[in-house]
Parts: C-alpha cells; structure tokens; sequence
C-alpha cells in the first residue's frame, strides 16, 4: 500500500506527510497527536471514498456498521501510536480491538496481469479493516518500537514511524518542521555573527 498524504495547515499551507504506516495513514483521518486535522470520517461514504483511493483492489461500499467499526479501530490506533511514541504503556483494550480486526480475514494480496480471477471480485470493507489492522500490528512490533516517534519541531507532537536506513529521521516533514529548524538555525547563526 503507498503511505503518505497531504495535509493542509490552518494557514493555507499544504505540505506532505509521510508517516511511514498504512495504519498510521488511517490514523490520520481522525486526530491524533498534535496535528490538528478536519475528521474525514463523517458518513459511510467518506469511508468508501477513503479505502477506494487507498487499496489498490475493489473495496465494496461502506455501511453504517463499518463506519463506526472504522472509527473504533482507528481511535485505537491514534492512541497507542501516541503512548508508544513518548514511552507510555499501551492500553490493553486498544491492544485488544486492534488484535481482533487482525484476525479476520483481510484483503489477500494479488499479482496483476493474470487471466483468471481467484477469490472476490470486490473485497469488503471488514477486510480492508483487517488489513490496517495487521499493519498496526507491525507498526507496534518490539522491532518498531524505537521507530515511532513525535516530530522534533518545538511546536509539534505529529508521530510517525521512521521508515530511514539509519533510524536518523526527525521531522514530520522536511517541508514543514524540518524547514522552520534550518530557517531558526540560520537565523541564529547569522544574529551571533552580527553580535560578533
């Protein structure tokens, strides 16, 4: 699955966002940590729209029931990556849900260019929930647990997961965050060399 998406600042301004985790992605149809994000997550159809532009399979239409199912999973999600990125103890109920939409069956994966189709034409939305599931639970694997972090920017708590080879990422985004950092930090260095 791609992750990543835009988002646009109560400023105007629309920068990308790379969390690094499909269920993180999905975390982020809702708010979570300090990035102040609209609830995308209004009606079944919103949910529908969301899956549809993110699977790369037919996901059959959402109902009432998925939708609420949807927001459960993702809250749940938006909590532990929360605790998990500032060292708290996860909760065992969001522990639980979460490990409940993984064991159900999920969208299977598929190689394209075959001449015969094997399974549902259209997968359903329960599947599409268990397929962020089972990716919230590698998210929050003893091998990710370093990796998830808050943002460094002194005025933001975005998490994310830090996808880098070195382990070495800092900012939310290098557009948002990590830009203010190099202007802050120029803007130092040139006032010390003034005082100098």
């Amino acid at each position: 699955m791609p992750v990543g998406q835009w988002f646009t600042t109560a400023e105007g301004v629309r920068w990308w966002f790379d969390s690094g985790s499909f269920a993180l992605d999905f975390a982020y149809t809702g708010q979570i940590g300090g990035l102040r994000t609209d609830e995308q997550l209004h009606a079944p159809d919103d949910l529908t729209r969301w899956l549809h532009e993110r699977f790369p399979v037919a996901v059959g239409a959402a109902r009432s029931r998925d939708l609420f199912d949807a927001i459960a999973l993702r809250d749940a999600i938006s909590r532990m990556a929360v605790a998990v990125s500032v060292g708290e103890p996860l909760r065992p109920a969001d522990i639980d849900l979460v490990n409940l939409y993984a064991a159900t069956p999920d969208v299977p994966p598929s190689l394209a260019g075959g001449t015969r189709q094997a399974g549902r034409s259209v997968q359903t939305v329960a599947q599409a929930l268990s397929t962020i599931a089972r990716d919230a639970v590698d998210l929050f694997s003893l091998d990710n647990a370093e990796r998830v972090r808050c943002c460094s920017g002194a005025d933001c708590d975005v998490v994310y997961l830090d996808t880098s080879r070195a382990a070495s990422r800092r900012w939310c985004s290098m557009q948002r965050c990590g830009n203010r950092a190099k202007v802050r930090a120029h803007r130092a260095r040139k006032a010390e060399r003034a005082a100098a």
